[in-house]
Formats: structure tokens, sequence, C-alpha cells
């Protein structure tokens, strides 16, 4: 596309969910933005990659806050309506159920919270009042309130709960679902997890999550977005207390009245001219994780049995939310097996789909040698996939090796590789700015680290921003 200027009311650095909604909302009231990614695919988190026909989603696990049609007030709701998507434009396919497993019990997550809470009665009889007084004071809160205090949802469950174990169970899934906090979740991102694990649920695109991103470079290209791909951000040029201009990497330079950066707070900080090189390391977040795939023909895959949609696991005797010294703690994790949602009559994944995360550990994978970081993702795709296994109803080995199409892992270097985050850091830094604000008066912070969480939240974080420093300042 031809530029006809080089100021923009708003450029938005990431190409992600967050910074894509930022671009359809901007756009929809006539601004003229430019949306800038390093890399030559959207979605930035939540992307996928091809590999011979074959499209691997790496971050989609599942939509979360799936409510019904005719569902008022709902997070995803709001979404669709500002971002002007219908419903049966994101194909949502519920799914067939989950579950958090740990210590021989476990608990219903499938979109219907009344069967959560029947079996935490069963589970934990003792505790069923504390849960339901405890559901009804989060329920209280307003998780998308941008001045949301802090807090550790640890020291709640605790409080509130008494029992260590049902403690764990509900800090697995939030955990992993939205934590850059060792060993613990930030209170009002645990209230955002409840509402969208336990009291919503989980769907899925049927083509996954290329249908979301779709959606959303339709939406910028009809409201005139103008995308710039493999073109990143060199240097922020702030004069005084404004970003004056933005150096990209192509040795260009544009202006904005507004910038919005997607990158993580911290990343940002680094690219501003008024910043030394290294500033902000103690704030870095250290929680990565490794994800292996595994895909298998379609009919062997059907007679395994596995009827699961995700599985939250952890096999030992208290959860553990730690960068792990070794390259991968296999002890937790996340299981999902995207062929398990209720995609409708006629229609299912062409091949089976075993997908396994696990916390990982940035340094100790970067500082292998090429061949022996390849050596070591396959060992640990073989290890994860045993582990995972032992979740689901027993398949032979010479049954499920016969069946497997195809492996492939990340790891934290990957992720730090394709989204600049710094140390593979999922979630970002620990601290978040829910108001989206730096000290800068025309730069903010979209995304990770501002603050809402899941592939729901990144774009409610895109359309909260706009809202707030483009269309209401």
């Amino acid at each position: 596309m031809s530029v006809a200027s080089t100021h923009y009311d708003a450029v938005i650095i990431g190409a992600g969910m967050s910074g894509l909604a930022t671009a359809v909302r901007l756009g929809m009231f006539g601004q003229k933005v430019l949306v800038l990614e390093r890399h030559n695919s959207a979605g930035g988190l939540n992307s996928f990659y091809a590999r011979g026909q074959r499209k691997y989603d790496v971050g989609l696990h599942a939509l979360t806050n799936w409510v019904p049609e005719g569902t008022k007030g709902a997070p995803l709701v709001k979404l669709m309506r500002q971002l002007r998507i219908r419903r049966e434009e994101l194909d949502l396919c519920p799914q067939l159920g989950s579950r958090v497993t740990m210590a021989g019990r476990n608990l219903r997550v499938n979109n219907c919270f009344a069967d959560f809470e029947a079996d935490v009665a069963r589970e934990f009889p003792r505790s069923i009042d504390r849960f339901r007084a405890l559901d009804a004071y989060l329920s209280g809160l307003d998780e998308a309130a941008l001045e949301a205090r802090g807090g550790s949802a640890r020291a709640l469950l605790d409080e509130r709960l008494g029992d260590p174990l049902l403690r764990d169970m509900l800090l697995l899934p939030t955990c992993f679902y939205g934590s850059a906090v060792e060993d613990d979740i930030e209170v009002s991102q645990f209230a955002v997890m409840w509402r969208s694990l336990f009291k919503e649920g989980f769907a899925r695109p049927f083509i996954g999550v290329r249908q979301v991103i779709r959606l959303l470079i339709d939406r910028c290209r009809e409201h005139g977005v103008e995308r710039r791909m493999k073109c990143g951000v060199r240097r922020l040029e702030v004069r005084g207390d404004r970003v004056s201009a933005i150096a990209l990497d192509d040795g260009t330079e544009v202006t904005a009245e507004r910038v919005y950066s997607s990158a993580g707070a911290i990343e940002t900080l680094r690219l501003r001219s008024d910043q030394a090189p290294l500033v902000g390391a103690s704030e870095v977040g250290r929680l990565g994780y490794a994800e292996t795939i595994a895909t298998y023909e379609p009919q062997a895959f059907a007679g395994f049995g596995w009827q699961d949609t995700i599985i939250f696991f952890c096999d030992d005797e208290r959860f553990s939310y730690r960068a792990p010294a070794d390259l991968v703690d296999p002890r937790s994790g996340v299981i999902c097996i995207p062929n398990n949602y209720h995609y409708g009559a006629g229609r299912a994944l062409d091949e089976g789909w075993l997908r396994v995360t696990a916390l990982a550990n940035h340094d100790a994978w970067c500082r292998l040698p090429e061949a022996e970081y390849l050596a070591q993702k396959q060992a640990w795709c073989a290890r994860l996939n045993r582990v995972a296994r032992a979740h689901l109803p027993a398949v032979a080995d010479a049954v499920h090796d016969a069946a497997q199409t195809s492996t492939d892992v990340f790891t934290p270097r990957t992720v730090r590789k394709f989204t600049g985050h710094l140390n593979g850091a999922i979630y970002g830094a620990p601290t978040k700015r829910r108001d989206g604000r730096t000290d800068v008066a025309n730069l903010f912070l979209i995304g990770t680290d501002q603050g809402f969480l899941g592939v729901t939240g990144a774009m409610l974080s895109g359309i909260s921003m706009a809202n707030l420093h483009g269309l209401k300042a």
C-alpha cells in the first residue's frame, strides 16, 4: 500500500490480538491508523504457522468466556458488539468437557458452573459453603475495572477456603491461563479467570485461531487501517513528555498523535530514546512455557477414546508455578485435544491433535548449542507426550506410535524470537498497568502488560485502551 502521509492519529506496535482490535476500534471512527509488525504473520502470541499443508496453532487452546447465544453483558458479547463481529462469523464450537485433576480428584470445567460446584461439593464437602461464599465475593468484583486493585489470590484462597488442595486445584488453571506471578495470581486477574474459565467456559472456532485473525484483518481493511508486516520499531524518539517520532527497522520515520504498544512494558521502555538499553531488567517476567504438538491419523485417533477437551493436571502433592531449574517442569501443565469440541454434524478436524504445555526455563533453553537444542526438543516432546497420556484412556505404545503423523515443539526461546518478549515470558511482566498509561503522555500499553487475559482479554484490552485514550480523550 502506498503511504500518502507519514503522520497518523495512531501507530500500533504489534499485530497481535490486542493490536488488531485497537486498530479496528479506532478505524471505525475514521482515525488514520498504522499497525507495525516485525514478523510476516499476525496474531502475536496467538498465531499459527504452516509446515507443508498442516497449520499449527501456537497460542489458542480455547476462546474463553463462551456463553450461549442471547446472553447479555458477557465479555465475549461486548467484544463482538464493539468490533461489529457477528456471532456466526466466529463459528464458535463449545467444548465437550474439561477438568482439573490433582491427587486423584477431578473438577469438571464444562461450560456449566453448576457441575463445577457439584464436583467441589463431592470432592471437598467440608469446604463447599466457603466455596460458595468465595464465588459470591468474586462475582461481586468488577473484573474489567481499570482501577482494579492487586493482592494475592493465594492468600485470598487460604483465608476463605482453608483447604490447600482445593486452593491448588483452583490456582492450577488460572495460573496457567494468565499469571505472570510465580506461585500466585493477582486477585483482580483471578476474578477474570474465575469468570472466564469456571462461570462461562471454552469454545473454539472450527479452523482455530486463523478465524479470529482473519476477522480482525478483514475489519482492518474495511476501516482503512494500514498494516506493515516485516517492519518493526527500532526506536521511539521521546522529547519532553511525548513520543515525537517512531523510527522503523527499514530506516524510515513516522509520527503519530498516539502510540499503542503491545510489545510489553519493559520491551517498550527499551525502545525509548530517553532510556538506557537494559533498563527494567529486574522487572522482566520469568515464566515461560514449552508446548509439544503431535498429530495423528484420524481414524486411529478416534479409536483412542480421548474425550477430554482440556485437562489441567498436577502430579505433585503441591502445585508449584515457578520457573524450573531444568529445561521443563513435567509435574504440572495443560493437555489440550482440539478435536474435542462440538463442531456439528459432518464436521471434524482432518487429523487428531494432542498439545501439552508445561513450565520451562528460558535461560536453560537459550544456553544450548543448536544441535543439542533440537535434540532436547525431541526428547521433551516424547516425555511430555507420555506424561499427558497418563491422564487419558490407555493406548498401547505400538498403536499410539503407529498413528502419529507429526510432532513439533516450541520453547521460551521460540516465544522470544517471534514475539520479542524478554525471557520468553508468555504473560509478560508481573506488574500490570490496567489503565495502559506510561510516563509518556501519548504512549500507551495494550495486551499482555495492560493486564486483560486470554484471547478474549487481549481483544478487550485493545478495545478498552482505544476507547479510553483514543476516542474519549
